[in-house]
């Protein structure tokens, strides 16, 4: 998911669109799969209607630079199913212009009434430079595209110009009848506070525990309280063997040692030692496969399919609408077999 970390700037005041009244109210409860963005072409479409097949309720494409367009896939995954929820996760903010993007989003809520969640994020901020659209104040540009985004899919005219985002008084003609939730993809306290005042919830990256929900939602602020969409990301394996399937979400954690996921890592009870064992490793890899059992339990959504449904539950109750398994494992397509036997209808 092309997120970028906390942006290091303050948010300033702006109320919310008044569009939320049209949008989709998020279901609770909900289990989704990840479109891995390196499937091989072949195995795209037979994964998705696996997917369906097995039972879950939604499918979240990838759009990280230099792989596939979000779009693309996301209208090729809703045309190929019948009843998923297709989220895109996540259309950088400076990648697109936002009455273009609206057009795009707003024809696909049209095809596809009801089906259809948008996520919103800075980008990479190496990839958005090197493509060069970094803003100097990328909080200020999120804030201003997802606001204008909202009212244009709603067919409310586009706002006052901003400093970013110019689409004063655009119309959108064709417009949907179940206008689809905008949501953020943003890990940084200030991001997920401007997430609170202008979009329709959160989407979390994987590694995304109880904890780091819970301390996401009260970023949020007073919207906190007004049932958002929170989606989250975890790296998951089920196997009847618990440790074959924490061996195989390893090599998925190996990055979150890294400084740039120090939201995730912060509201968990073993932070500091987890710093200082990534600190006396040697590599990522050492990292990620020397961390103890029960941190890559908290980690993950991975075990046996008890334990596989109890962290989904988990992660459930501290307040996600969507729990989103990013299958773990060489055949992905395989993968999708074992996740579906821990989702709650297989109890």
């Amino acid at each position: 998911m092309s997120e970028s970390p906390a942006v290091p700037e303050s948010p300033s005041a702006l109320e919310s669109p008044a569009v939320a009244e049209h949008t989709a109210v998020p279901a609770r409860g909900r289990v989704g799969v990840m479109l891995p963005l390196d499937l091989p072409v072949g195995e795209v479409l037979p994964y998705v209607r696996r997917a369906e097949e097995l039972g879950f309720d939604q499918v979240w494409v990838v759009e990280d630079l230099g792989w596939r367009g979000g779009v693309a896939q996301a209208a090729t995954v809703l045309a190929s199913t019948t009843h998923l929820t297709v989220g895109i996760g996540i259309m950088p903010a400076g990648a697109r212009n936002v009455c273009f993007a609206a057009m795009e989003l707003a024809t696909l809520a049209q095809l596809h009434p009801g089906r259809l969640i948008a996520g919103i994020g800075h980008g990479m901020p190496g990839w958005m430079r090197q493509v060069g659209s970094w803003p100097e104040s990328p909080l200020t540009l999120i804030k201003e595209y997802t606001r204008a985004l909202r009212l244009l899919v709603a067919g409310e005219p586009g706002p006052e110009n901003g400093r970013y985002v110019r689409c004063q008084g655009v119309v959108l003609t064709e417009i949907p009848d179940i206008v689809p939730p905008v949501i953020l993809g943003v890990r940084g306290p200030k991001s997920q506070a401007v997430a609170g005042e202008v979009a329709d919830g959160l989407l979390l990256a994987e590694p995304a525990a109880p904890a780091y929900i819970t301390a996401s939602l009260r970023h949020l602020g007073p919207a906190a309280a007004n049932s958002p969409e929170i989606v989250v990301y975890d790296a998951a394996a089920v196997d009847d063997d618990e440790e074959a399937a924490l061996d195989r979400v390893r090599a998925a954690l190996e990055s979150v040692g890294e400084p740039q996921w120090a939201a995730h890592i912060d509201p968990l009870p073993f932070a500091e030692e987890l710093r200082a064992h990534r600190a006396a490793g040697p590599d990522a890899r050492h990292f990620a496969r020397t961390m103890p059992a029960d941190w890559v339990r908290a980690l993950s959504v991975a075990g046996t399919p008890d334990q596989a449904r109890e962290a989904i539950d988990a992660r459930h109750a501290a307040g996600a609408t969507s729990v989103v398994l990013a299958p773990a494992g060489p055949d992905r397509l395989a993968a999708l077999d074992s996740l579906a036997r821990a989702l709650p209808h297989r109890h």
